[in-house]
């Protein structure tokens, strides 16, 4: 079979794609062929050498965590999933032993991991890891979902978004920050987002942003922001400055959850302004596969569309980890291999 390897750390320019021999299943496991793996920033951070999880060491690397498709063969001990079964792969990796694996929620694992290896024409995964696709619900819409839409549903409800609430998102073009906002709005919730590019921000009012700013000044992001009143939950997958911005402009007893750091690895917080206010500042990471089923059937029942921006087929991955480092896109970009 064929795979799209990052043969070195360097960024697009590292991508090749290679033969690799078509997997056979282990027991417990599933071999899918892939349909559709959408890419995200976890990947390019890889793909740039600036993560500690891969180095030269493990080249080539097949990275993909968002792998939807149609199980080819299953190993001894699957029941629940058979060929010809249209799935969408939850990438999270347990332990499935320890306190938060047993009483949840999964993704605070003490082992947590995520899957690689979707990148490719055929993916082995954990068959339990599998969840069901309606035939109503497209593979390339539902690639979209594992990572940016989970990440997102999870930080809502970290927040305890509801009706009503008026929620911040800097960076509401990306991934997460496109979530985000579809999801504030099945929530029933009002957003306010930013982007330095006046028709991303266009394109994200058409997916139900209620008030854009076109800015990357935090200065002017906070005064804007502030003029109709504070936040009650900041969405915040930048980090960086952002972190300073999202607490200033939260209301007292507001919460930010915090889950990237595009913008910035470290952050600055005011603690008195934390604790006199009764701020909440959380971290969050992926969440459980029970999130992922249910935006799935929200998917199935027509109330959420992901957001595919393009697709790409696999000898041009490495174009498609362009477009995501250039930001160019708004929403997921989905390899098809």
């Amino acid at each position: 079979m064929r795979a799209a390897a990052f043969t070195d750390l360097i960024g697009p320019d590292g991508v090749s794609v290679i033969d690799r021999p078509t997997p056979e299943p282990e027991p417990g496991e599933a071999v899918v062929d892939v349909e559709a793996c959408s890419i995200n920033r976890h990947d390019l951070w890889i793909l740039e050498g600036d993560s500690a999880m891969v180095d030269a060491a493990d080249l080539p690397f097949v990275t993909g965590l968002d792998v939807a498709g149609v199980v080819s063969d299953v190993g001894e001990g699957v029941s629940d999933v058979a060929p010809g079964d249209r799935v969408l792969l939850c990438p999270n990796e347990t332990c499935g032993t320890c306190r938060f694996c047993r009483e949840g929620p999964e993704n605070l694992c003490e082992q947590f991991s995520l899957y690689h290896g979707g990148l490719a024409e055929a993916a082995r995964v954990r068959a339990d890891r599998l969840v069901p696709l309606p035939d109503g619900v497209p593979t390339t819409d539902a690639a979209a979902l594992p990572t940016a839409y989970v990440t997102a549903f999870r930080m809502l409800q970290r927040a305890d978004v509801g009706p009503g609430d008026r929620v911040f998102v800097p960076g509401a073009t990306g991934g997460v920050g496109v979530a985000a906002i579809q999801l504030c709005d099945v929530l029933g919730a009002r957003t306010v987002g930013t982007s330095s590019s006046a028709s991303k921000l266009e394109r994200v009012r058409e997916l139900g942003l209620d008030r854009g700013i076109r800015s990357t000044d935090t200065d002017e992001i906070r005064e804007r922001v502030e003029e109709e009143g504070k936040v009650d939950a900041v969405v915040n997958h930048l980090g960086g400055e952002f972190t300073g911005l999202g607490q200033s402009v939260l209301r007292r007893g507001g919460t930010m959850v915090i889950c990237g750091r595009t913008a910035g690895g470290e952050s600055t917080i005011k603690v008195a302004d934390l604790f006199l206010r009764h701020k909440r500042v959380v971290g969050s990471t992926m969440g459980t596969q029970n999130d992922l089923r249910r935006l799935v059937d929200l998917v199935a029942a027509g109330d959420l569309s992901p957001v595919v921006d393009e697709t790409y087929p696999l000898d041009e991955t490495g174009a498609a980890f362009e477009a995501m480092q250039e930001r160019e896109s708004v929403g997921k970009l989905v390899i098809t291999p």
